[in-house]
């Protein structure tokens, strides 16, 4: 059983259904409301602990009734939650959602997120001694990331990093990672080459970026620069919200396996999260993950 530390954001998504979008200055009547858990962090830790991971969090909530509601899910989850400060300045991250038609607009304010510092990240230390991987993402100040990294280092723990929402990185910092796990559009961004430069990209960087293509699985080089391809599973999609945070949720745990093999467990786990509703609420357990591999059939392909 791995012990992953995840560093990262906390958010409570509030997801409104319409007939359509509002104009400016336009009052419309909702379909449905509900709020879900998630944030990037909080999503990738309980992904990890689902699949049997020990999982603790560092991350940063306000003072108010989503981050007790938030703390509290977490926590009955499973998940250490002694490193998740509350900072009383600061509300709780949301991502207002709104959804018609199939589309959605979204409207994040990081709040407390914005407030985890690296000296919160120091204040942690133990718990970088105590794990096995590190996972963070970009949701996250930029600082408080390098700091993550610099206290990977120092205590040999190899660090994974969703860089998501992408944004170029820092040389120093892209040196400490041991694994990037961006999408096709965020290593665009962070090599800033085309997308279609992304086979050249991953054979420059062999066993270091493993990336995701959505319907098309995940890609990465092995050490003499070949590339490998690991498949989607199709399934029925029911809510696709999650399914990357699954994906790296799964990574961590699965860590310490062969490459092909935890992107392949990482790619069956994306698949299983998207056939129910909610981020978190699709997130499949280890015995789920399992019952679904022996299980798979894959359908041939036409001619």
């Amino acid at each position: 059983m791995n012990r992953v530390l995840v560093v990262g954001s906390i958010n409570m998504d509030l997801v409104v259904e319409t007939e359509k979008f509002p104009a400016p200055g336009e009052t419309l009547l909702g379909q449905r409301f509900r709020t879900f858990p998630g944030g990037k962090g909080a999503n990738q830790a309980v992904a990890a602990r689902r699949l049997g991971a020990q999982v603790a969090m560092i991350g940063c909530v306000g003072a108010d009734a989503f981050g007790r509601e938030l703390t509290a899910q977490l926590e009955g989850e499973g998940i250490d939650v002694r490193h998740v400060r509350v900072d009383v300045a600061s509300s709780t991250g949301v991502a207002a959602i709104t959804v018609s038609q199939a589309e959605n607009s979204i409207v994040v304010v990081p709040g407390a997120n914005h407030a985890l510092s690296p000296d919160d990240v120091l204040a942690a230390e133990q718990a970088f001694r105590e794990a096995d991987v590190v996972i963070t993402q970009l949701e996250i100040p930029l600082e408080t990331v390098e700091a993550v990294a610099v206290l990977a280092e120092r205590h040999g723990k190899p660090l994974i990093l969703n860089p998501a929402p992408a944004i170029p990185l820092p040389a120093t910092l892209c040196e400490r990672v041991t694994l990037l796990t961006p999408n096709e559009h965020e290593l665009s961004i962070l090599s800033s080459v085309s997308c279609d430069a992304w086979r050249d990209q991953l054979a420059a960087h062999p066993g270091r970026v493993l990336m995701t293509r959505g319907s098309d699985g995940a890609w990465f080089a092995g050490s003499d620069g070949t590339l490998h391809h690991q498949p989607s599973f199709k399934v029925d999609a029911v809510d696709t919200t999650g399914a990357g945070d699954t994906f790296n949720g799964a990574l961590a745990a699965f860590w310490g396996s062969d490459l092909a093999l935890a992107a392949r467990l990482a790619c069956a786990a994306g698949a299983l999260s998207v056939t129910r509703a909610g981020a978190q609420g699709g997130m499949p357990t280890d015995e789920e993950l399992q019952r679904f591999l022996e299980a798979w059939r894959p359908v041939p392909e036409a001619g």
